[in-house]
């Protein structure tokens, strides 16, 4: 079954403290507007082997969820597991990409050269700036009848599994779900500016049921960005949604037959790719047709194959979208 009560957690960061033993986690104190207090426990080592985690991290996140995100401070706020809205979902809200992400160890001699400082890197300067807000996606614990055991403050609550949720091994496959994948965004709003860091275990598969959230059998599925997104008309000179395109790129080193290839927007309307054959390093240009719609506020276009199995996706913000005409690069 999915995680339980998943949202994300907005407050700002009070306090910071780096755990190790045999359970490490790199743990923040957080208090939200009406004085609360939490404790996001966030992994750095996983129990099973390869046991360092991967990790992503991005210093200018632009992504349309930030629009959706509930107010900053306002604490826990429990989020529908469905897309178009602040849920997070690495895959299919094309949010990072496994060959982005990086093993990085728990901790190492010297700087800058494990997760705990990566994370220091960033939330320290969090806890610096007045203006910050930090968002914890994951799943809720508490209220305690005891202090935190690491900050002591009463009571006790706070998030954990503030990682990818989906693709697990048998061993924790019951946290499997789909849209509920946990992360952490850092808001600077005096600089106007979104960090955003993202964490999964090496054991976990980056295709997976889109009821489910379980790992899919390995035969059959395509080579991941074989057909790449490269460029959209979201906003056509005078808004006609008959104007609107998409234009794909074959990166593979063989022709292929796009029979059965689709495309999805932002909430999951598809529209099948036209009956024909691209060749290798060829682009093709196709019209948006259907209830497969290109907003201007921002969205998705995610590439699937015959399966239905994402192979390529992208996203863009409404500051892509403003200038009429223009075409959003990818």
């Amino acid at each position: 079954m999915p995680l339980n009560a998943y949202g994300v957690l907005s407050a700002r960061v009070i306090d910071i403290r780096r755990e190790t033993g045999d359970t490490p986690h790199y743990q923040i104190h957080l208090g939200d507007n009406e004085n609360r207090h939490y404790r996001a426990a966030v992994n750095v080592e996983s129990s099973q082997q390869p046991s360092d985690l991967l990790y992503f991290a991005v210093d200018n996140f632009q992504h349309p969820l930030t629009t959706a995100l509930p107010p900053a401070g306002s604490g826990w706020n429990k989020l529908a597991s469905q897309p178009g809205a602040a849920a997070l979902d690495y895959i299919r809200a094309n949010i990072v990409t496994r060959e982005q992400m990086r093993p990085v160890p728990p901790d190492a001699e010297g700087p800058n050269n494990d997760l705990a400082d990566f994370l220091d890197h960033y939330v320290r300067r969090a806890q610096q700036d007045p203006t910050a807000t930090a968002y914890l996606y994951g799943e809720p614990w508490g209220p305690e009848d005891t202090p935190d055991k690491i900050f002591g403050f009463t009571p006790g609550a706070g998030v954990h599994n503030v990682h990818m949720n989906q693709g697990n091994s048998e061993q924790f496959q019951q946290d499997n779900g789909v849209w509920q994948d946990g992360g952490m965004l850092l808001h600077f709003a005096g600089e106007n500016r979104w960090v955003a860091v993202f964490l999964a275990f090496q054991t976990q598969s980056w295709h997976t049921d889109d009821e489910t959230g379980h790992p899919l059998p390995a035969e059959g599925i395509t080579e991941d960005g074989t057909i790449r997104v490269v460029a959209a008309m979201v906003n056509p000179v005078g808004g006609g949604r008959e104007n609107e395109t998409i234009t794909l790129l074959n990166t593979a080193d063989h022709t292929i037959d796009l029979t059965g290839w689709s495309l999805a927007d932002t909430h999951k309307n598809t529209m099948p790719l036209p009956v024909r054959d691209i060749a290798a390093g060829q682009t093709l240009q196709i019209p948006a047709t259907g209830e497969f719609h290109l907003g201007n506020d921002g969205g998705q276009i995610t590439v699937l194959d015959p399966r239905g199995n994402k192979i390529h996706g992208v996203t863009y913000t409404a500051a892509n979208a403003a200038t009429e005409g223009r075409t959003v690069q990818f």
